[in-house]
């Protein structure tokens, strides 16, 4: 089996990491926090000092970190991922960054023999610690299928959407539908309440029918709870929407619902709610209504 590194053991990819080693993956990890490094050595990981030395040691480097800067740090700084690269390594960066850094961070460690893909992902804590995540991917095909069986050990629906940088659009595009179904939610509770209505059997109603969706049936009783506990930031979400509205920028593309989107996370964090999960979206509706 390949040799896997992985760079970042945050929500999602300490969950990730534990389902490689269940797989029977041996594991070179590096986190700049020790806590989580620690928790996944006691589980049979090999700790590493640098992204460098984890691609010196592995087949498969994995990077899962929080926004663009930050991969283009530990792939491409110093002591980082392209200090070890060579013919035959392959490195698969799960984060959500720029479609276009992509392109620019594969065309330098192609110049030295190495392959990437962007396969970012969907499905929240939740899917990663399940290993039902979904995996969009992007970059060489030939890479791709040799590289399946890892992915296949994180995730349940995996595609492969074309070149470098399709994997990161098309998780763009998730995004938009993300924030669109997010919004319905908070307005559909925010009515019922104001309508008398009791949230949660309108969740159990609604969720048997054509408006059902994911964002519905998992964090629509977490809103009604008052459990604002994140799957996913506020503050990552916030940042994936400015990657989505650049990349229209890029395509002339009028977003007019993301848009909106992104102002109301606006206000949930300027309220000091960043740190939340997104269906702590609920409360600028709330406010909206008079209700809190």
């Amino acid at each position: 089996m390949k040799r896997i590194g992985f760079i970042g053991l945050g929500i999602m990819g300490r969950p990730m990491s534990q389902n490689l080693l269940k797989a029977g993956y041996t594991l070179t990890v590096y986190n700049r926090s020790k806590g989580a490094a620690e928790e996944l050595a006691s589980a049979g990981a090999k700790v590493a000092g640098s992204p460098r030395q984890v691609a010196a040691e592995s087949d498969v480097v994995i990077t899962m970190v929080t926004d663009t800067p930050d991969v283009e740090q530990v792939i491409l700084g110093a002591g980082g991922v392209i200090e070890a690269a060579r013919e035959g390594l392959v490195v698969i960066d799960m984060s959500t960054i720029s479609p276009k850094v992509t392109r620019a961070i594969s065309a330098k460690l192609s110049a030295t023999g190495a392959q990437m893909l962007d396969a970012p992902v969907s499905g929240g804590d939740k899917g990663a610690r399940e290993g039902t995540l979904t995996i969009m991917v992007g970059g060489p095909e030939a890479a791709f299928s040799d590289c399946l069986p890892i992915l296949q050990a994180m995730g349940k629906k995996i595609v492969r959407m074309g070149e470098s940088g399709a994997g990161q659009l098309t998780k763009l595009a998730n995004q938009i539908l993300v924030v669109g179904n997010m919004i319905g939610v908070c307005e559909c509770l925010v009515f019922a309440k104001k309508a008398g209505l009791d949230q949660k059997l309108v969740i159990e109603s609604l969720s048997a029918g054509a408006a059902s969706s994911w964002s519905l049936v998992n964090l629509g009783p977490k809103a009604v709870d008052r459990d604002f506990a994140p799957g996913f930031k506020v503050k990552l979400l916030q940042k994936d929407l400015k990657l989505v509205l650049s990349s229209g920028d890029e395509l002339d593309l009028a977003l007019p619902s993301t848009s909106a989107a992104h102002q109301l996370y606006n206000a949930l964090q300027a309220a000091g709610s960043g740190e939340e999960g997104t269906q702590a979206l609920i409360k600028v509706f709330e406010q909206l209504a008079g209700l809190r």
